[in-house]
């Protein structure tokens, strides 16, 4: 039995990680400590000041255990890594969970390459970035590679110069093809060397060689080749001026400040290499109920950092941050030289942090204004369909539908929403064993008894330890039916609940003569609903869910069975008239769609026979 006021005396002064458990032995908080012994007491003094997040915390904690390490910078390493590893529910966490794109030159082959990459390696070869658009990469590779001629392919030269052809690059004029064997590895160094100034930023004699070449291919009267070069040389014109707004030094920096509410947090990020701004990110942070501002840039500025490979040379902030020396002093060591944190108050840096305060309190409006809609949508509108009902409320909610033509294939769909969003890994589809023939309720019949009894068996697995599927899609039951049909369908799900001693709510989703969404029946009675409210307009939702659901699953079917199987029961149809059929029409589904009229035209087929096809089609027709 673990003493929690027993284990508080024997903490010790040292450096380290705490790690609180709950009582089902789930980790819920990782913290570091310069003592431990201070810092852990901490948490269970009757006054904490740490607001109702972290005392909700430590009222659910039920062991702890701990790291000591040399120093406070290994635990704060430590700390980063145990984060990433629990992802505890009660820390200041990132939301985004990205890899920035870098732009790498291969200086380690005697032709280098330029490629896009989403990691830097301590290799021989050099990187440029972080960037924030892949998008913006791979078309200042593509401009780059198009300007200096570079190679492309993965070829091994020059171990393979010589052999094979060149490729279409070569032919169009977009590659110098050093694979010929007759570029030098000192005149490919030269075309490099300019590449690597130009993605420094230096574009002068880039601009000054493309006017000289267009001017020179013009008085050659070489107009076409001319107008190539044109639109080059617009294009790095275009990087060249929009670069200039931002140079101030050419130093590498990224630029932060944070927007926060009660219960959400945005870090806007500008990344700014060699004095220009390249590229700018948001980041949601969660979990920040109650957490003071500068613990969650710290927390950002930790879990961020560790993540990236590229450190930059200063970091500025708009506000101080807790154990600012000693995430100094992480940065530093990842990046192998001085990093720097800095609150600029006044001059160009100050006007730039400014500018990420501004974009991250825009960013976290907009996102507010969009929850705000989403949840309208979603929690809103699932809280009217309870209200509706007269139920408590609803989290889980699993719609049913059958699809066939005429008995043909008899399929079910099953689709989930969870707190009114569609939950896909939970969809599942059935094929239809025991039902032959267009029996709509018996297919039901079959589905919600094959999905209930694997639910139970589930469960029982699960009370029996026999399983470590503990949420699985099956198991979790939901909170309210519904079923694709008004009294019949309903009739059949209270039946089948009902047998196997399941209590859930149900309800049929109506719809007019026009197969649109009317409204839901429930006990014995149609509830009508404004068309206008966000529960009507998720019903229909739902609804249109399950059908598309089940038609593509039963479509699927069709099309991996022979396509004139159905053909061959309808009465009449043989072999030489189903052949006929379908050189008329592309597919059964058009067969079943077509009418007398269209069906008498084909030379094949009498009116008598059209006529049984038309019937054989549409007299037990489900929509």
């Amino acid at each position: 039995m673990f003493n929690i006021q027993e284990e508080l005396k024997k903490l010790p002064h040292d450096p380290g990680v705490y790690i609180m458990h709950d009582a089902d032995d789930t980790v819920i908080y990782v913290g570091k400590a310069k003592d431990l012994h201070n810092r852990v007491r901490s948490y269970f003094r009757k006054i904490t000041g740490r607001g109702p997040q972290i005392d909700k915390m430590v009222s659910l904690i039920d062991r702890f255990e701990y790291i000591i390490t040399d120093s406070e910078l290994e635990a704060l390493v430590l700390e980063n890594n145990l984060i990433k590893e629990y992802s505890p529910k009660y820390n200041t966490m990132l939301k985004d969970d990205k890899t920035y794109p870098y732009i790498k030159i291969t200086l380690g082959e005697d032709f280098p390459r330029i490629t896009l990459v989403r990691q830097m390696k301590k290799d021989r070869s050099r990187y440029f970035g972080p960037y924030s658009s892949a998008y913006a990469v791979n078309n200042t590779i593509e401009l780059v590679n198009k300007i200096f001629m570079l190679r492309t392919c993965t070829r091994s030269l020059p171990k393979e110069a010589g052999q094979g052809r060149p490729c279409l690059n070569q032919h169009i004029g977009r590659c110098c093809a050093p694979c010929t064997g007759n570029v030098s590895k000192e005149e490919y160094a030269k075309r490099i060397d300019s590449a690597i100034r130009f993605l420094n930023g230096e574009y002068g004699d880039t601009l000054k060689e493309l006017k000289e070449k267009m001017t020179q291919l013009s008085e050659n009267m070489e107009y076409e080749e001319a107008a190539k070069i044109r639109d080059i040389y617009d294009s790095v014109l275009f990087i060249s001026e929009k670069q200039k707004i931002t140079a101030y030094d050419e130093d590498d920096r990224d630029i932060i400040a944070l927007a926060a509410n009660e219960n959400d947090a945005v870090v806007q990020v500008f990344f700014v290499r060699t004095g220009k701004l390249i590229g700018r990110e948001h980041f949601h942070m969660k979990n920040v109920e109650g957490v003071q501002r500068r613990e969650i840039l710290g927390d950002f500025i930790k879990q961020f950092y560790a993540g990236t490979p590229y450190i930059p040379k200063e970091l500025m902030l708009e506000e101080e941050i807790d154990d600012l020396e000693v995430i100094e002093g992480f940065l530093t060591k990842k990046r192998g030289s001085k990093t720097v944190i800095t609150i600029p108050k006044i001059g160009k840096k100050e006007k730039l942090v400014e500018l990420a305060s501004k974009n991250a309190q825009l960013i976290l409006d907009k996102d507010m204004e969009e929850i705000k809609r989403q949840e309208a949508r979603t929690l809103g509108a699932v809280k009217e369909i309870a209200d509706l009902i007269d139920i408590p409320s609803i989290s889980r909610m699993e719609a049913f539908d059958i699809s066939n033509i005429s008995g043909f294939m008899n399929v079910g769909s099953m689709v989930v929403f969870e707190k009114g969003k569609p939950k896909k890994s939970d969809y599942r589809k059935f094929r239809i064993k025991t039902v032959a023939g267009p029996d709509d309720y018996a297919c039901m019949r079959e589905v919600l008894t094959r999905r209930f009894l694997h639910g139970m068996e589930d469960r029982n697995k699960i009370e029996n330890n026999l399983t470590d599927d503990e949420y699985g899609s099956f198991s979790r039951f939901p909170d309210l039916l519904l079923m694709d049909g008004g009294k019949g369908q309903v009739n059949i799900a209270l039946e089948v609940l009902s047998e196997l001693g399941i209590d859930i709510p149900v309800c049929g989703m109506v719809k007019d003569d026009d197969h649109n969404t009317r409204g839901l029946y429930y006990n014995n009675r149609e509830l009508p609903m404004d068309k206008r409210s966000e529960g009507f307009k998720l019903i229909t939702r739902i609804q249109d869910e399950a059908h598309r659901f089940a038609i593509e699953y039963h479509r699927s079917l069709r099309t991996r069975s022979q396509t004139h199987s159905v053909l061959e029961d309808i009465p009449g149809v043989g072999s030489s008239r189903r052949k006929a059929l379908m050189r008329a029409f592309q597919s059964i589904e058009e067969i079943a769609n077509a009418s007398v009229e269209e069906l008498s035209k084909i030379d094949e087929i009498p009116a008598g026979t059209a006529r049984d096809i038309y019937n054989f089609f549409h007299k037990e027709e489900k929509r």
